[in-house]
């Protein structure tokens, strides 16, 4: 079975959290089985149990049972690896949040996030994989904090959900919680979730940088593929971002180049619920919409970028992921800046 892990940043901002409060921090460390001295290591990682634990005893020793939801106001860009900066980079908060959630076992091992769209609704939904020990609340409340804190910093200070729905009974600090997510807050809920109006995340972001966004992408990653070899999805997803300036790869090729059959490939992704064709479609949909952003590019050089045949190719399937032309789509992202 894996080992579960979680990142050393989510550790680190535990303890800084709390610097408020009169707890001996190194001690609760101890106790819970992480190694204080460690938490500032950029590639460190903890065990996911170790971290539940760690979280328990922080809101035992504090006596707050709101603590995730401070720590998560607290986070910044630099805590998230790449994957902050990608973020604040992004086209829209709905790019980000998509990052977020293709990337989020850079952060944990034990999520399982999902967005979900529909009538006019985003919900970002917040689970977890079944490990065989207990997720705290402070786990979530910390996650959903990130996003909205992330969120308000690469749109606007004022940012705030539509709705917050959070599994625990209502807390005796609930007046926190709901004044720091600035949105009603249903207790009991059937499921830990963000809802936001699709229209508040698919504006442009002020600082969009498709190029630094990338930049970014290819570093989380890396990450990725150093610390879990296991996850086949992003070794697929690296080789085919290499291999799409010299034509679209095929299957047989990014198996080859992971010295797999193609049998293995295609069982490996599928035990990851996805395949060859929606990796590649993906990819190329996000790094259309980012390098059409770059008015420097030409469309014929996109094309090429893209691994299409031809540029008649490519606009089709750009009019299909985003209902306009390239040319179209560049005008508007242009009238919006």
């Amino acid at each position: 079975m894996e080992q579960a892990s979680t990142i050393a940043a989510v550790a680190r901002l535990i303890a800084y959290t709390l610097k408020d409060y009169d707890v001996d921090t190194r001690r609760l460390f101890e106790r819970a089985g992480v190694a204080l001295d460690d938490i500032g290591k950029p590639a460190a990682r903890f065990s996911s149990p170790a971290m539940q634990k760690l979280w328990r005893l922080a809101v035992e020793e504090t006596g707050d049972p709101c603590l995730g939801v401070i720590a998560g106001a607290k986070v910044q860009p630099a805590a998230m690896h790449g994957l902050g900066f990608s973020w604040l980079s992004s086209d829209t908060l709905y790019d980000a949040l998509t990052r977020l959630v293709r990337f989020q076992r850079a952060l944990s091992t034990i999520a399982k996030l999902s967005l979900e769209e529909k009538d006019g609704l985003v919900t970002l939904v917040f689970n977890a994989r079944r490990m065989g020990f207990n997720i705290e609340n402070a786990t979530y409340e910390v996650a959903m904090a990130v996003s909205v804190r992330m969120c308000r910093l690469a749109q606007a200070a004022d940012f705030s959900p539509l709705q917050v729905r959070l599994c625990r009974p209502r807390p005796g600090c609930h007046e926190r919680i709901e004044t720091f997510f600035k949105a009603p807050v249903e207790y009991v809920a059937e499921e830990n979730s963000l809802v936001f109006r699709a229209e508040d995340l698919k504006k442009p972001l002020p600082n969009a940088n498709p190029e630094l966004a990338r930049v970014n992408d290819q570093v989380v990653i890396e990450y990725l593929n150093r610390f879990d070899r296991s996850q086949i999805s992003m070794q697929v997803r690296a080789r085919i971002i290499e291999a799409l300036p010299s034509g679209q790869p095929t299957q047989p090729d990014i198996a080859k180049a992971l010295h797999l059959s193609l049998r293995n490939l295609q069982r490996k992704l599928q035990a990851e619920n996805t395949n060859f064709k929606a990796i590649l479609e993906e990819i190329r949909r996000e790094l259309a919409t980012q390098y059409i952003r770059e008015a420097h590019l030409s469309i014929g050089e996109i094309t090429y970028l893209l691994g299409f045949a031809e540029t008649s190719n490519f606009t089709r399937a750009f009019k299909r992921w985003t209902g306009k032309s390239p040319k179209e789509y560049r005008q508007q992202v242009g009238e919006e800046a």
